[in-house]
């Protein structure tokens, strides 16, 4: 604790909460107000952190809608509690960091969900086509304490900070005004628990190399790589009951199963019959349902707001997802893309003098005004010729509409971008 308290640490945390951002908890705090906090009252903190004095407020629970359907709980820490955890954060990572297998890739530093998709291709590449995929339910409601807590004493032996860790962990969950007590779990959202999720898991990193296997670990998303169905089949019932058993955590049958790598997902991508990384399916369907989310015309947005969102969701999506090394199931789609954007704006030009105007203004004359008073539908106009040339792929790329290939650099021979 006298380390977590240090002037050096303090700095660094406080700089990490304001840095990372985020929504107030239950006391209403901003992370601007932070620092003039701290500063205030940084010496009656100091002294109740040094006395295992401290007590943290209660979570704010946020349900957000998971990518696969149904909700995950975000419990928001106070901005002070934020801090108070990241001082924790800075002296046990450091401790814990070294422990941890090298198949562990989530939430670590220098580590991310690219390398443990490289890494997964590595096994691949070795000739290991089979994947145990493994999706713990909820886990991080369903943490238990009693282990959690029990694998930090064996390193830690400072009883202020066991004390405080367990207060964390404990801390009850306010929901609609009502304070309802935690038994087991730690909420995401403060900066603690990824950390602590690691240490809870390392006991299956370990049982996982002691029995020889190949695996790459992202937090709770586990794939066990092996040669052949029949070891696939059996990790998975040996593992399964392994967890369940040792960790007391529920595998969940729906989303976990034994199959070929390319049937498979890990973390957004998968790996192709090539051996290649490519996005997954599931995620390319998911880029298509926000991509009619962000150009339905009916938003209340000029123009240039419409391209700003689009562009910083595409830059963000492609900054993620430039890991795929097969492109062209992204790049076939940027033809849709471009209807899309064309039925958009074709719907906010309102009427036929609206629309005729516009047209007008991108360079259309004669005849093919007559479109202006067309009654077929938006999707339809959307592919005729007329509005190809008022909205050339040249137009929208001059007015900054970008797509994942223009991100993405030179394409390679065969890609299917351009129409």
């Amino acid at each position: 604790m006298e380390q977590a308290v240090e002037r050096e640490n303090r700095v660094e945390a406080l700089r990490a909460v304001v840095r990372n951002g985020g929504s107030p908890g239950i006391d209403r705090m901003t992370v601007k107000e932070l620092k003039e906090h701290v500063a205030k009252h940084w010496e009656s903190i100091r002294e109740k952190l040094l006395a295992g004095n401290y007590t943290p407020s209660p979570v704010k629970r946020v349900d957000i809608p998971k990518p696969g359907g149904g909700t995950r709980m975000l419990g928001i820490p106070t901005v002070m509690d934020r801090f108070v955890q990241q001082l924790l954060l800075g002296v046990l990572q450091p401790i814990f960091e070294p422990r941890f297998s090298e198949h562990s890739y989530g939430f670590r530093p220098g580590r991310g969900a690219h390398d443990a998709i490289k890494a997964a291709q590595k096994y691949v590449q070795e000739g290991k086509e089979w994947v145990v995929d493994i999706d713990i339910s909820k886990f991080f409601d369903h943490v238990n304490h009693d282990i959690l807590m029990a694998k930090i004493g064996a390193v830690i032996r400072d009883k202020r900070v066991m004390r405080l860790i367990g207060r964390y962990l404990r801390a009850g969950i306010m929901s609609e005004g009502v304070v309802v007590a935690r038994e087991e779990g730690t909420p995401q959202g403060g900066p603690l628990s990824p950390m602590l999720a690691n240490v809870y898991l390392d006991a299956l990193d370990k049982e996982l190399e002691g029995r020889g296997l190949g695996f790459c670990r992202y937090a709770d998303d586990c794939n066990i790589y092996v040669g052949s169905q029949q070891a696939a089949q059996r990790v998975m019932e040996k593992i399964v009951g392994w967890i369940e058993e040792k960790l007391r955590l529920k595998v969940n049958p729906d989303k976990s199963a034994a199959g070929k790598v390319w049937e498979r997902k890990f973390l957004g991508f998968r790996i192709n019959p090539e051996g290649q990384i490519e996005v997954a399916p599931q995620s390319l369907q998911r880029f298509k349902d926000k991509v009619r989310k962000l150009w339905r015309s009916c938003q209340s947005l000029r123009s240039v707001e419409l391209r700003e969102r689009w562009c910083a969701f595409v830059r963000g999506w492609w900054g993620y997802f430039r890991q795929a090394e097969a492109t062209r199931p992204v790049f076939r789609l940027e033809p849709w893309i471009r209807r899309q954007m064309r039925k958009c704006f074709w719907q906010r030009w309102h009427d036929k003098k609206g629309r005729r105007k516009r047209l007008q203004q991108l360079g259309i004359r004669g005849q093919e005004l007559k479109i202006a008073s067309s009654g077929r539908g938006a999707w339809r106009v959307a592919k005729t010729p007329t509005l190809h040339r008022a909205l050339s792929n040249k137009t929208l790329r001059r007015y900054g509409f970008l797509l994942p290939s223009e991100l993405a650099g030179p394409q390679p021979l065969g890609s299917t971008a351009g129409c």
